[in-house]
């Protein structure tokens, strides 16, 4: 009857060890994700101020070069 009682307890044991080691699993696996998703926001943005800045470089280079060309005539 003891037997019976400690098989069963194993056996229940090893289920919610296994349901708690998969929940675990999940957990950082979701921590992951969200921690790739901000690197993925964070280069997004970066690459977005850099465009905005080549493209006020552009501007600003084709000023200068106009202003040139009329002082030059």
């Amino acid at each position: 009857m003891c037997c019976g009682f400690l098989r069963s307890a194993g056996g229940l044991g090893a289920i919610v060890a296994l349901i708690l080691l998969i929940v675990a699993l999940l957990k950082q696996l979701i921590v992951l994700v969200g921690f790739l998703l901000t690197l993925v926001k964070v280069g997004i943005v970066v690459i977005f101020i850099a465009v905005l800045v080549m493209i006020a470089l552009a501007i600003l280079r084709d000023r200068s070069r106009k202003k040139r060309d009329f002082e030059g005539v």
